[in-house]
């Protein structure tokens, strides 16, 4: 077994404020305060969450979780491409931000379209059919090892 990456405090650019709720070596709990809206927010290491075995998770790949107050439309897309850029700026190892919507949930859908994600899989958890959306952020491709290189060949 390895050991996962503590997740890095972050700071939230279109929040006026955000509050930590609580924080582990897994996962942590923001709430998001801003003009007219709280909003709660949970970011969750994939390698040790809930979607560990519904993917290839990486080490390092992150889910976040809008819970109570989410925005509909383009605040959403916003909150969402705020949230991609502060995990970019606390853990600048992380691949893949993750953001699963119930299946069939094409409001969430096109948010998450808007804010750099791309639809890879819908999953069955058990309790919940989910759509997973990833965004591999900028940071990651401009860093990224070249591709078309396999070692020893």
């Amino acid at each position: 077994m390895f050991a996962v990456p503590a997740l890095p405090a972050l700071p939230v650019p279109g929040a006026r404020t955000a509050t930590v709720e609580s924080w582990t070596r897994f996962t942590g709990r923001l709430r998001l305060s801003g003009p007219g809206a709280d909003i709660g927010v949970q970011v969750e290491r994939c390698a040790a969450g809930r979607l560990r075995d519904a993917y290839p998770a990486g080490a390092r790949d992150l889910e976040v979780r809008i819970d109570g107050g989410c925005p509909d439309g383009d605040a959403r897309a916003a909150l969402l491409r705020d949230l991609v850029d502060a995990v970019g700026a606390a853990d600048p190892h992380c691949r893949r931000v993750v953001h699963a919507v119930a299946e069939g949930d094409h409001d969430g859908l096109a948010a998450a379209a808007r804010a750099g994600f791309r639809h890879v899989v819908d999953v069955d958890l058990g309790q919940q059919q989910l759509s997973l959306l990833v965004a591999e952020p900028d940071w990651v491709t401009a860093t990224d090892m070249d591709l078309d290189h396999v070692p020893g060949s």
